[in-house]
């Protein structure tokens, strides 16, 4: 092969700013710029714009247009192994394992206790109240599907878990703090739904670890103890 013919010839690979944007990344720069409205970095008529922006944007560098100024968009970017966006394909079932439910009323679901892999909220003129603090996972994906009309849900879970929101509000607030577990194999609690005249709100419970993970450190030190004493 002529090597100098070859160096010469133009380079036809399209970089990744021209690369065509797909759902998931129209998704991920919406995620950012609503913590950016969250943190105060944006004002509401700034956000909206941006948002128009973003749904009309049709390569990724367009994109990226729009969160270019912001701190996080920066730090999402050198975060190694983060959480994904949304749930994997199959990994939350359809129909939900629990129902929360509150009409004029209110319910909750705290202390100890095994969570699915969907669960319902429902808060009409009610409210319902979701503790993941002390719960047990037997998955590492949860839904939790909210829906308050004229009503609240208040969702906490442990501060070692990854925590998603995918959610929104009509005449409401939908507020979720995104969570980034250090480790790979922590939960991942996704949070989608809609608030009509209400409020969703999931945040971390400071001072609070899953225990599926502290027990599979536990049986990781033990089995090394084990193995280092010769039993």
């Amino acid at each position: 092969m002529d090597l100098q013919k070859h160096a010469q010839q133009p380079d036809t690979a399209p970089r990744t700013a021209e690369l065509r944007a797909s759902d998931a990344d129209r998704d991920r720069i919406a995620d950012l710029l609503r913590e950016a409205l969250a943190e105060g970095r944006l004002t509401a008529d700034e956000h909206a714009e941006r948002v128009e922006g973003v749904l009309a944007a049709k390569t990724v560098g367009e994109l990226d247009v729009f969160v270019r100024d912001l701190p996080i968009a920066h730090q999402r970017r050198t975060a190694p192994g983060s959480a994904p966006s949304r749930p994997t394909t199959g990994a939350i079932p359809m129909d939900a394992d629990d129902n929360v439910v509150a009409v004029f009323s209110a319910a909750a679901r705290k202390g100890r206790w095994r969570t699915g892999r969907r669960i319902h909220a429902y808060a009409i003129f009610g409210s319902v109240d979701i503790d993941l603090s002390e719960a047990l996972f037997d998955h590492q994906q949860v839904m939790i599907k909210s829906y308050a009309v004229f009503g609240s849900v208040d969702i906490r879970v442990p501060e070692n878990v990854s925590l998603r929101g995918m959610g929104g509000g009509v005449l409401g607030s939908f507020e979720v703090d995104t969570l980034n577990a250090t480790d790979d194999e922590a939960p991942v609690v996704f949070v989608d739904g809609w608030a009509v005249l209400g409020s969703i709100e999931a945040r971390p419970k400071r001072g609070r670890l899953v225990a599926d993970i502290l027990d599979r450190v536990q049986r990781k030190v033990d089995k090394s103890m084990r193995r280092h004493l010769g039993h």
